[in-house]
């Protein structure tokens, strides 16, 4: 038997090795569309703030540890197109040569590619001139070389979201002037614009320029730089800056499987059963190019590279047979931003809401331990319930680094996964030392405060 998985990020590398895992015998070829497998694209921003070094230390595994499970790489190789009935692959080398590769099973996982989001000028110009995503190793190159032999004093980051966010402090650290550009009204739009706007007093308090409510509509060169185009509020604005970094998302990268027939869903992603089955025979498909299963909203879009490790594992091990099935995200996310901790999981209100439930939100505050205890901080948290069964819909906390905000958000993640309502979350035993917690732990004392105002509104099950 031969399966290729084409992709050497999260979702193809995770299906070559589950299928070695499962099946020594299986041929299994990687199909890489660069010479850069199983990097942690995750990474790139402690690259860039030095704290991760060198760049080689942002394999997950060498080359040569792939090799060694026994798959097949194909470096530098892009899949044009794929013969669903002749099951066969066509790839184009680095040389323009193209060949075909057989297959008994294909995993597809071509991820997402970088959202420009309209902006006008981007198409014009490039890292020669400033402008720059970090989207894969060679945009980090890129960047790089852009930062050692221009140095740069001054960077204009497109986007708030987690990258934007990580790449301001890396900035920061490199001893740029940063100004920080957000088409809504607070940065870090995953979470209420309450918690959003910790993280923006965090950016301000390391002098980071934030812009919000600002949209951004060109790009442009000028003698003196580059100068960003935009309306805050409806008024014109401009900033200029050396370099130019665009972190406004990203969308799936599907042409490959449209052109084999597949059926694109909710964000315009593939979709794929919870098998990961693409509806195409001998087709699976995982990662940032395909839909998701979401426990509490079922099929949606949310790339996220947890979800792509997990799906591309289910999709390798269904290609030998199996029957196994993505058990579902609930969008645990996390994001470190100078010394705060910004964390979320599951539905904010309005989600909720959209998706047919009775929320209601409620915000606590409590010490991450003992207060007695020497270096007691706070941990801000909202949680959303359902007021009609009482059932946990979603958290959001921000607490200074240190606080375990990160673990305590799994905490949350769990419960949702369980399906557990507000008050069970309150009886699960957790750990208490005084340097560490409390009696009733913060994640506690929070879904203790959403029981006290919602009491009245809740539905005995």
């Amino acid at each position: 038997m031969h399966l290729v998985a084409i992709g050497g990020s999260d979702a193809g590398i995770s299906a070559a090795l589950r299928a070695r895992e499962l099946d020594p015998s299986v041929d299994v070829t990687v199909v890489v569309a660069d010479a850069y497998p199983n990097f942690s694209i995750c990474g790139i921003p402690y690259y860039f703030s030095r704290e991760v070094q060198p760049w080689q230390s942002l394999a997950h595994r060498t080359h040569a540890d792939l090799e060694a499970t026994g798959m097949a790489l194909r470096l530098d190789t892009f899949a044009t197109d794929i013969d669903v009935a002749g099951q066969r692959l066509t790839v184009r080398a680095q040389d323009g040569s193209t060949s075909d590769i057989a297959y008994d099973e294909l995993v597809v996982g071509t991820g997402a590619l970088p959202s420009h989001a309209g902006i006008g000028g981007l198409e014009q110009l490039g890292p020669e001139d400033g402008v720059h995503v970090i989207h894969s190793m060679g945009d980090t190159f890129a960047l790089d070389r852009f930062l050692e032999e221009r140095d740069p004093k001054t960077a204009i980051i497109v986007g708030a979201g987690y990258v934007g966010l990580e790449m301001a402090e890396a900035f920061t650290v490199r001893g740029l002037k940063v100004t920080q550009i957000q088409r809504g009204p607070e940065v870090l739009s995953t979470l209420d614009p309450e918690l959003g706007g910790l993280v923006h007093t965090e950016l301000s308090q390391h002098g980071v320029e934030v812009l919000t409510d600002t949209t951004v509509s060109s790009v442009e060169r000028t003698g003196a730089g580059l100068a960003v185009h935009g309306t805050h509020l409806g008024e014109p604005v401009t900033r200029n800056a050396d370099v130019v970094l665009v972190v406004v998302g990203v969308r799936p990268n599907t042409e490959l499987l449209e052109r084999a027939g597949a059926r694109r869903g909710a964000g315009k992603a593939v979709v794929v059963d919870e098998a990961m089955h693409t509806g195409l025979p001998h087709i699976y498909a995982a990662g940032d190019g395909v839909t998701t299963h979401h426990r509490l909203l079922g099929l949606t879009y949310l790339p996220l590279g947890t979800t792509a490790h997990k799906q591309g594992r289910v999709a390798g091990e269904n290609a030998l047979g199996g029957s196994v099935r993505f058990a579902g995200s609930v969008g645990t996310q996390v994001v470190k931003v100078f010394d705060l901790v910004a964390s979320r999981t599951g539905l904010r209100e309005h989600e909720a809401i959209a998706a047919g439930y009775s929320p209601a939100t409620t915000a606590a505050v409590a010490d991450d331990h003992k207060r007695y205890y020497p270096g007691a901080l706070p941990i801000t948290i909202r949680i959303t319930g359902d007021t009609t069964d009482g059932k946990l819909l979603g958290a959001q906390l921000v607490g200074r680094l240190g606080t375990e905000t990160a673990k305590r958000v799994d905490t949350y993640a769990t419960a949702l996964f369980a399906g557990l309502t507000v008050e069970q979350v309150s009886d699960l035993d957790l750990s208490y030392t005084p340097p560490l917690g409390s009696p009733w732990d913060a994640v506690q004392v929070a879904t203790q405060a959403w029981s006290r105002t919602n009491s009245g509104t809740v539905t005995p099950a």
